[in-house]
């Protein structure tokens, strides 16, 4: 197979939930048509490269110049609490559940001994500084329900019990039963996520 096709191939396999096939299945499809389907993803991925960024306060995605993003700055969302996760695209989830109106908080990942993120690697220092400085009541963890996810939901919610605060204590607060085990939240529906997030409890 020529070179160009395997690169092309392998780039494509690196996707989540795309596998070897059906990574070489949706390579061969943008080679047939390539007007229609690789010239507009080309330019789709470049503009994106180049103009998608993560915000400065919450770490969600957003374009360069609309940062903080719109759900740091919009006036009608709950700034009283604010939805932590592990990921960018784990906000998306949320919000599609239309369960959540407050603010979020991107980690950047979770505690994990096997792939060496310990607690200096996440943006856990950026959460304390914004309880305080953005007097949170409520801080609702929407992590995973795999060992990694309850070990960081532990240490996170530790921390912000042992922070002085300048407001009152802040709730701290995880999601309800609902999500499978040892699963995400970007792997959840969005009537299981809203029933978790309805029916969440303490940590």
């Amino acid at each position: 197979m020529l070179r160009p096709i395997e690169t092309l191939e392998r780039a494509l396999a690196r996707l989540p939930g795309l596998g070897h096939r059906s990574a070489s299945r949706a390579a061969l499809a943008l080679l047939r048509d390539p007007e229609r389907l690789l010239d507009p993803l080309a330019l789709a991925l470049a503009d994106a490269r180049e103009n998608v960024c993560c915000c400065s306060r919450c770490g969600a995605f957003t374009v360069r110049g609309a940062d903080p993003c719109a759900f740091c700055t919009d006036s009608t969302r709950d700034g009283e609490a604010v939805c932590v996760v592990e990921e960018p695209a784990d906000i998306v989830t949320i919000e599609g559940s239309g369960a959540f109106r407050g603010r979020y908080h991107v980690l950047g990942g979770k505690l994990s001994p096997a792939r060496r993120t310990g607690p200096d690697a996440l943006r856990i220092a950026e959460l304390r500084e914004r309880v305080v400085q953005e007097r949170f009541t409520e801080v609702l963890l929407a992590l995973s329900t795999d060992m990694e996810g309850d070990a960081t939901a532990g240490y996170v919610g530790e921390c912000l019990r042992e922070w002085p605060s300048a407001s009152a204590p802040v709730k701290v607060t995880r999601l309800a039963f609902g999500l499978p085990a040892d699963s995400g939240v970007a792997y959840s529906d969005p009537l299981t996520l809203r029933r978790a997030i309805m029916h969440r409890c303490g940590v």
